[in-house]
């Protein structure tokens, strides 16, 4: 493996930011008019984009922020952790016709979660609102948040990745979970501009209409797709790579008693980035990013657990002797 250096490639990470509330632990859901006691209400920053870029920083890539937030409090509050976590914050909008977008999320004892979610400044981003020079500064470009972005999802999300690859980027696309049921009617004309694929494995199934991770590549091959990851919870990870028929299996790294699952999968994929940022082949690629993502459900929040690159390498040798 190799480590990272100031020759990274630059990222931008173009999709949702969200400002998370976290409640924990959440034993049981109040009856109307009735007060529930819980030991803590936090506010964490949030939305896969914005976790992809904070933890690239962290990581020491380069990062820059692609996206949409209101003029209120939630977005002050964003904007200000991009800023403090150093990230390029020239693409971000801000709106004063409609409110950041935002969740409630609730803890349960097991680190399990459940959350409200207004979709805000998400929903009405446009390609309109894209600022292609923040884009042509960076290399890889890491679309993530699709099904959350309802003026953005569909045809437009083809558009732009279409004018990346015209541009020479790298892309990367992850999904969050379509509760209108659409699925691959929205992200199928993308396919044939993605080059890394990165969903879990049930947002796979819903958008292949097959179980099986093999059959799941397939389809996404058949597609246009031409690298496929999959995250698989507790079971690992998945790696088709291009030109090949058959995939891989990569085995997760032992969380005991996590603390918080929330932003493991946005985690897993920006440890996958980070690692490709930094010329490392897929392979250890994926080890990479599974060790990114079990650092995540170590600490409250989508982005507080994330260690270092040199840390994160330490951890996969120590954890391979």
């Amino acid at each position: 493996m190799r480590n990272c250096g100031k020759n990274a490639k630059k990222v931008a990470c173009v999709g949702i930011l969200v400002a998370d509330v976290i409640v924990e632990p959440v034993k049981n859901y109040p009856e109307k008019g009735v007060l529930e006691l819980v030991n803590s209400i936090t506010m964490h920053n949030g939305g896969n984009a914005m976790t992809a870029a904070i933890n690239l920083r962290k990581l020491g890539v380069e990062s820059s922020m692609v996206g949409m937030v209101g003029d209120d409090m939630f977005g002050e509050f964003l904007t200000g952790r991009l800023a403090k976590a150093g990230i390029d914050t020239s693409g971000v909008k801000v709106s004063d016709k409609v409110q950041t977008s935002a969740s409630v999320l609730m803890i349960d004892k097991t680190g399990e979660r459940s959350f409200f979610h207004c979709k805000g400044t998400n929903a009405v981003l446009t390609s309109a609102d894209i600022d292609y020079d923040a884009v042509d500064k960076c290399d890889m470009v890491f679309v993530t948040g699709s099904f959350l972005m309802d003026s953005f999802d569909g045809v437009e999300t083809m558009e732009f990745l279409k004018r990346c690859k015209e541009m020479g980027k790298t892309t990367f696309l992850d999904v969050c979970w379509d509760a209108t049921g659409k699925w691959g009617d929205l992200l199928n004309m993308s396919m044939p501009y993605i080059d890394y694929f990165m969903p879990s494995i049930d947002e796979a199934v819903c958008i292949a209409k097959k179980e099986d991770p093999e059959e799941i590549a397939d389809e996404f091959v058949k597609n246009g797709v031409k690298n496929v990851i999959i995250k698989i919870g507790s079971k690992g990870s998945y790696l088709r790579k291009e030109g090949e028929t058959t995939g891989k299996m990569f085995k997760p790294f032992f969380v005991e008693n996590p603390v918080d699952t929330t932003g493991a999968g946005d985690s897993f994929c920006s440890g996958f980035l980070a690692a490709y940022a930094n010329g490392m082949e897929l392979e250890d690629c994926m080890v990479f990013a599974n060790a990114v993502g079990s650092h995540c459900v170590t600490a409250k929040g989508a982005t507080s657990g994330t260690k270092t690159f040199e840390e994160t390498l330490d951890f996969i040798k120590n954890q391979n002797k």
